[in-house]
């Protein structure tokens, strides 16, 4: 299956790391995004910055959904409360063969586009510190490698982010997978958020590891209820972040020095809400929930 054509739907931090790498190994990317940030694309190209090269990258950017009619990838990485909306936006235009990867926080979010689409969303885990410096300008502060669950195109899938030099797997428990991503998030976004701290700094806080422990233990707690088996351990796999991503900023505290609306509801407040629902107690992760939401509202 050749990939010679691949869209991005929500061509935020993660989506224009992908994308423009993925451009940069001779694909042709659209970002479809919002007005300011496709302008600054259309006029300079797409800046890529990172550790290790600092270029414009040429690539196609709309703020059209149709844009990514005939593409025979899309790389779906809006935000998660938009995840229904944005779905319903681009099914007109969505090829018959074309695949679907989710890139996003939570564990719901292909379910979510499935159900949304009617058809198969592939789910996606990412593992990428990267954020927009601007319009136009993405920055690449580490890691970057992507887990896929199996389906019929994740071979070609794999082999062109691989091309494009993006180490990516197949999962057979991507359900897990995902599960893990959350409960790394429920851990650090919140606090990051609150504390407008990276992560490195973030953890040297008094009694904040503590804090932590018990928010992965109420996860674990969770998924074990749900059925889920959340692979490795969790516990090593939080303190890991603060020293692979010192510099890191979560995405809600991104979300909040900007003033907008973040994710907080699909990760702390999915936990919660998994957790009634199991007859999980998740008191920390709920504190955390209301804390984001007043900042959120102010």
């Amino acid at each position: 299956m050749a990939l010679k054509h691949i869209a991005v739907m929500g061509a935020g931090a993660v989506g224009c790391y992908y994308g423009a790498m993925l451009a940069r190994a001779g694909h042709q990317v659209t970002l479809i995004g919002r007005a300011q940030h496709v302008e600054a694309v259309r006029r300079s190209g797409l800046r890529l910055q990172t550790s290790a090269f600092d270029e414009h990258v040429k690539v196609q950017a709309s703020t059209a959904p149709d844009a990514l009619r005939g593409a025979e990838l899309v790389l779906f990485s809006v935000k998660s409360t938009d995840t229904e909306a944005a779905g319903k936006a681009i099914a007109p235009h969505l090829g018959r063969d074309a695949s679907i990867v989710t890139l996003q926080n939570g564990v719901d979010n292909a379910e979510r586009l499935a159900g949304a689409l009617g058809r198969e969303v592939i789910p996606g885990v990412v593992y990428a510190a990267v954020e927009m410096a601007g319009p136009g300008h993405v920055r690449h502060h580490g890691r970057g490698e992507l887990v896929i669950g199996r389906a019929g195109a994740s071979e070609a899938i794999v082999r062109a982010f691989g091309e494009a030099g993006v180490s990516m797997e197949i999962s057979d428990n991507v359900a897990g997978t995902l599960w893990a991503k959350l409960v790394v998030n429920s851990a650090y976004n919140a606090l990051s958020a609150i504390t407008q701290l990276p992560y490195g700094r973030l953890v040297q806080g008094a009694g904040v590891s503590d804090v932590m422990r018990d928010v992965v233990d109420e996860c674990l707690a969770v998924a074990q209820a749900a059925g889920v088996t959340v692979p490795g351990d969790m516990h090593e796999a939080t303190r890991r972040i603060a020293q692979t991503m010192p510099g890191q900023y979560s995405s809600t505290a991104q979300d909040l020095a900007r003033k907008k609306k973040t994710e907080i509801e699909h990760l702390n407040g999915f936990v919660v809400r998994k957790g009634q629902a199991l007859g999980v107690p998740t008191p920390v992760n709920r504190v955390l929930l209301s804390l984001v939401k007043l900042l959120e509202k102010n």
